[in-house]
């Protein structure tokens, strides 16, 4: 696939995504490079999981601002950040999305959902610097993306924060239904209070149940918008109740209206966005790190 069936904002990047092979539950992953060293200002769209940003490209590459905060290098983002921006040299990259089960286990702890950004260093210490390093060493896309899939699997098998089945089950009926449940409903499905899912959904996932409802209907909608419908379209499917509403929850999750957010080249990296790219072959797993794929 060709750079002009790509927004002119990612045609000068090489995008990866790991085989099957590689592949982990409630864990995606992505690695992109930019081909020519022009500095990009992306905002970060809000999405329901823990996204880390394993910055490769030395003391140059990425640097993230949110409203109250700047910092450099590798980051941790939470679900709902706010007004967050990527900008930089960037260079190399490696994408890792964590469900917020298995971000609880990868991380130590849950990520509180308008955490913004931290670093990743802060996180985990000197052991960010070692796999930075691993990472950046690897031959191939294929090989980091090995590697962060056996880091991934490491850190859930070390015996992190365990997530309730019921806690779980909630999230998996939230994704599944666009956002659109009730929080009563789903307490009794799983034979809890209302008050008790609510506290344990909060102190386990980092945000509360109807937080976490808001973010998958506006995931949901982002990802239409992305597609190219409407706005009013998009609120309708999403089960706003109107456009002012879609808008409101937009502003309200990202500081961007509905038409920025279409627009928003980090939706690029990612399959329910724009699975046609993926599909077609463009992202190729195995190419070469450091180098540009013909």
């Amino acid at each position: 696939m060709s750079s002009k069936d790509v927004p002119s904002t990612w045609s000068g990047v090489d995008i990866a995504v790991p085989t099957a092979s590689h592949r982990l539950p409630g864990v995606s992953m992505a690695g992109f490079r930019q081909v020519l060293p022009v500095p990009v200002d992306i905002a970060m769209v809000a999405h329901p999981s823990v996204t880390l940003l394993i910055d490769l490209s030395g003391d140059d590459g990425l640097v993230y601002e949110t409203g109250v905060r700047r910092g450099r290098g590798s980051v941790v983002i939470g679900m709902a950040p706010g007004e967050l921006r990527a900008s930089g040299l960037v260079g190399e990259c490696l994408q890792i999305r964590l469900e917020p089960a298995a971000a609880a286990a990868v991380l130590g702890s849950p990520v509180e959902a308008g955490a913004g950004a931290e670093s990743l260093a802060d996180l985990w210490g000197r052991d960010a610097g070692r796999v930075e390093e691993r990472l950046r060493t690897a031959g191939s896309w294929d090989e980091r993306f090995a590697m962060a899939a056996d880091l991934v699997r490491g850190r859930i098998g070390d015996g992190g924060p365990r997530v309730d089945p019921e806690v779980a089950y909630t999230w998996r009926r939230m994704v599944a239904g666009g956002g659109r449940v009730r929080i009563d409903g789903l307490a009794d499905e799983v034979g809890w209070s209302r008050k008790r899912l609510w506290a344990r959904f909060r102190a386990q996932l980092g945000l509360t149940p109807k937080r976490a409802a808001r973010l998958v209907r506006f995931d949901h909608a982002a990802h239409l918008l992305a597609a190219g419908l409407p706005p009013a379209g998009v609120a309708a499917e999403s089960g706003y109740v109107d456009q002012s509403h879609l808008h409101r929850e937009t502003k309200a999750f990202t500081g961007l209206t509905p038409t920025a957010v279409a627009a928003a080249p980090w939706l690029a990296i990612d399959d329910l966005a724009w699975p046609d790219l993926w599909r077609a072959g463009r992202p190729v797993a195995g190419t070469q790190a450091g180098s540009r794929r013909r």
